[in-house]
């Protein structure tokens, strides 16, 4: 051990051993009125304050914090970080917030439209259930294969492609409704919206979360992730109000030239993350490209199952996540038609719900998020969030009035903190170059929950919304989708998130332990 006076301070310096380094904590002083602290073990003479961190977690300055103002200055520091974050998703974002409020515009719409068509001069209607429930079968049997498959094609070909093709789907839906709503144009809308369903669900979520990871340094990718999902939320509140003030009989045509601004914005804007080479079998038969194509497929799916199975990580989560799907997916399926049968709710009342889940939710994910993750992480969210939607799923199964529903839409504040916090879990548990893979997969497979649940939702909401109900309980069905969610808290809770790029640094960080002894031994 050496020390070396310099303006009063004393640095000390250790050989490093060949054993793995401590992970306990090391003290860092700073005196009353600092300059920065430097990310070195630093001793002053007292007056000092005393900060513990852990050698893992001392990246870089942003990761301390003290008390006093300093502590208060890198909170907002790392709250920063999430907006600068964003800088290279600007075309990225641009496109989907414009495209989500073009969808969104249409949800309170839609259940007078389809009910008006179906069931006409009824304010309930048992038929928009069921083709409901079978849309959300038959998209969630093909999400199970088409969502690993498009994030594997986003990994190989690009995010760009992929996006285009997938975001141009919605618009042909909404395209049948504008020009007729009729009984026949009606079944057109579900046959063509079970397609768009198939190749948009969940995948844009999935690629852009894999863009964004491309291009985000690890440690901003939870505050980067809670930026996009409350802007997800922002465009939510801007499309229902548009559908509050806007005239209905326009709000099909606006939604549609809204959605063909985004593949074009896309085209023209975006930059590819992603290098590919030339393909190497342009000059094989058509059987055999399909046959590599076939094979190619099965080896990427094989290997994205093994990637996560490998993960104690990315198996829990993917448990977790199949759960809250399924419980989750049931409500959002069957509360507005139980809404409008019980308190008979209209669409201003629809959208005034919609807007307030919404506007909570900008609130927790853009500002809220950043802000308490570095000092809780992901899991700890994770776990508040699950505990809110329980709450919400609970006071809207057994709402005895129309206030409650507003009361259980404002537990949305909390709960839309549950997808940030995932994406950031699997983020971290992921490779770069598996990003895509392992989002995908795990989207897969909540695509079987978007399955299984509206083989059990949707009649059982029809059955207690009739007159043939065995006991007086119109939101008996959301109160079962409450048990997915607990079953899903109680595996949160089990959760041990692990970070994929400290776990490989740590191990370079042994093999390399000698290495600048031996350099400054032969120089």
């Amino acid at each position: 051990m050496s020390e070396t006076p310099l303006q009063g301070l004393r640095f000390s310096f250790s050989l490093r051993s060949h054993t793995r380094p401590s992970l306990t904590a090391f003290r860092v002083q700073q005196p009353v009125n600092p300059e920065p602290p430097l990310l070195n073990s630093l001793e002053t003479t007292p007056p000092s304050t005393t900060l513990s961190r852990r050698p893992s977690e001392a990246k870089n300055i942003t990761n301390f914090s003290y008390d006093g103002d300093g502590g208060e200055r890198m909170l907002f520091k790392n709250a920063g970080d999430g907006l600068r974050a964003l800088r290279p998703l600007v075309h990225l974002l641009i496109p989907l917030c414009v495209h989500w409020i073009a969808e969104e515009m249409t949800v309170s719409v839609l259940v007078d439209v389809l009910i008006d068509a179906l069931c006409p001069g009824d304010t309930t209607c048992s038929e928009v259930i069921y083709f409901n429930g079978l849309e959300q079968t038959i998209a969630g049997v093909f999400k199970m294969f088409s969502i690993p498959i498009l994030g594997q094609l986003a990994d190989e070909y690009g995010r760009k492609p992929v996006l285009l093709v997938i975001i141009s789907t919605s618009v042909f839906p909404f395209a049948m409704l504008a020009w007729d709503q009729s009984r026949g144009f009606v079944y057109a809308y579900y046959v063509l919206r079970t397609i768009s369903y198939i190749l948009s669900q969940g995948s844009i979520f999935c690629i852009s979360v894999a863009y964004a990871a491309d291009v985000v340094e690890t440690g901003k990718r939870a505050s980067a992730f809670s930026w996009i999902t409350g802007l997800y939320s922002a465009s939510h509140v801007l499309g229902n109000l548009l559908a509050r003030f806007l005239p209905e009989k326009y709000i099909f045509d606006v939604s549609i030239a809204l959605l063909l601004c985004c593949p074009i914005y896309i085209y023209f804007f975006l930059r590819e993350t992603v290098n590919y080479g030339p393909r190497q079998d342009q000059e094989s038969t058509w059987s055999t490209r399909i046959f590599r194509g076939v094979s190619k497929r099965y080896r990427s799916m094989r290997d994205a199952a093994i990637i996560v199975i490998r993960s104690q990580t990315l198996r829990g989560i993917s448990i977790v996540s199949f759960f809250y799907q399924l419980g989750m997916t049931g409500i959002s399926n069957v509360l507005l038609y139980y809404l409008e049968a019980a308190f008979g709710f209209t669409k201003n009342q629809y959208s005034e719900i919609l807007i307030v889940v919404e506007a909570g939710s900008i609130v927790s994910q853009i500002l809220v998020l950043p802000l308490v993750n570095p000092l809780v992480g992901e899991k700890v969210i994770l776990c508040v969030g699950l505990l809110a939607s329980i709450a919400y799923a609970l006071f809207y199964g057994l709402a005895w009035a129309s206030w409650v529903a507003y009361l259980s839409a404002s537990f949305g504040v909390i709960y839309a903190l549950v997808d940030p916090a995932t994406y950031a879990i699997i983020s971290k548990a992921s490779s770069s170059a598996d990003q895509g893979k392992a989002q995908g997969f795990i989207a897969g497979i909540q695509a079987i929950a978007s399955f299984l649940s509206p083989l059990a939702m949707s009649p059982l909401t029809a059955w207690f919304l009739s007159d043939n109900a065995p006991f007086n309980c119109k939101g008996f069905s959301i109160v079962c989708a409450a048990v997915c969610m607990v079953l899903s808290f109680v595996f949160a809770c089990l959760l041990k998130p692990e970070d994929w790029s400290s776990q490989n640094s740590d191990q370079d960080n042994i093999e390399d332990q000698e290495a600048p002894l031996l350099c400054s031994s032969t120089g």
